[in-house]
């Protein structure tokens, strides 16, 4: 009987109970009378069940309370109607979990309501927080254009210090500095001697230290 009655409400809104906007929905005016706690409990066993005509009867019934009290907690319309629609999603999930004995129907959904709101709140604040850290970040890490200048300036002086060795110079300082090998191995893998090896990379270093210092005082 009470199936019946809880049906009829569907018939009786009309063009009411069609979908349609949160805040057409929210305003709509209210002329029948408050249900009882029992039609409210067999709500949420139809809904445990998988009738959603009875999830949609439950968020007519409810969804006004739940969406004001999203907006006083997250402050703001659409953050409300996003948690609203969290709630009876949650509330189509969890139906089954609902018991009688620990409150009436509309606690429970307003207790879901609750720490939906608080949950975006909190996450909203993070995302803000997560934000101005970022930001923070790449404004500590923005390279000094007086500082990118030197480095150019440096890296030319390199590179023209380099192109002044002899090719022996150079190929020995730059497989002694670009690879993991000893002077020894080195040595080996350039079919050399050893102590010419040796000689060869300590000319170019200092070469390389003579052709910076003139730059760095030509500056």
């Amino acid at each position: 009987m009470e199936r019946e009655t809880l049906e009829h409400d569907v018939l009786e809104t009309g063009t009411d109970a069609s979908p349609g906007t949160l805040g057409g929905i929210l305003y709509a005016r209210r002329d029948r009378p408050r249900p009882s706690e029992g039609e409210w409990a067999a709500l949420v066993e139809r809904i445990a069940s998988g009738d959603q005509v009875a999830l949609h009867l439950l968020y007519q019934r409810a969804h006004r309370v739940v969406f004001t009290l999203a907006v006083r907690i997250t402050g703001g319309r659409e953050s409300a109607e996003e948690v609203t629609l969290d709630v009876f999603h949650d509330v189509w999930r969890r139906a089954c979990a609902y018991d009688p004995a620990n409150g009436t129907v509309l606690g429970w959904i307003m207790n879901q309501a609750r720490s939906r709101s608080l949950d975006h709140v909190r996450f909203e604040r993070r995302k803000k927080r997560m934000q101005r850290h970022d930001d923070a970040g790449e404004t500590a890490m923005a390279p000094d254009p007086k500082d990118m200048l030197e480095f150019r300036q440096e890296a030319e002086a390199l590179r023209a210090a380099v192109a002044s060795l002899a090719p022996a110079e150079r190929q020995a300082v730059e497989q002694a500095f670009f690879s993991d090998l000893t002077h020894a191995e080195l040595a080996e893998r350039l079919d050399q001697p050893l102590g010419t090896v040796k000689t060869r990379i300590r000319s170019a270093l200092q070469k390389l230290r003579q052709a910076l210092r003139a730059a760095g005082s030509g500056k």
